[in-house]
């Protein structure tokens, strides 16, 4: 599966435990990140600053829904499911 284009789902649901640029501490689940664009779009995408873990991450079905609401719901159940 790719990306839905202006989804942003990966950018807001979970939470990114390594510093990103603006966000020394990482991000929480459930907040939007700071580079996610108004249009839902990564601002760090090809940047050496993005963090490893959203270069990684790879769409899927399970993960990702049908829409980018679904995509929020399951990677937030996702989330607590493997917090620690």
């Amino acid at each position: 599966m790719n990306c839905r284009e202006g989804c942003g789902a990966c950018c807001i649901a979970p939470s990114i435990s390594t510093p990103l640029p603006g966000m020394p501490n990482g991000k929480p689940a459930g907040e939007r990140c700071l580079h996610l664009s108004v249009d839902y779009l990564c601002g760090l995408f090809g940047q050496p600053q993005r963090p490893a873990v959203c270069g990684e991450f790879k769409a899927d079905i399970e993960v990702c829904g049908t829409d980018r609401e679904e995509a929020i719901n399951l990677i937030g159940w996702w989330e607590q499911m493997t917090a620690a």
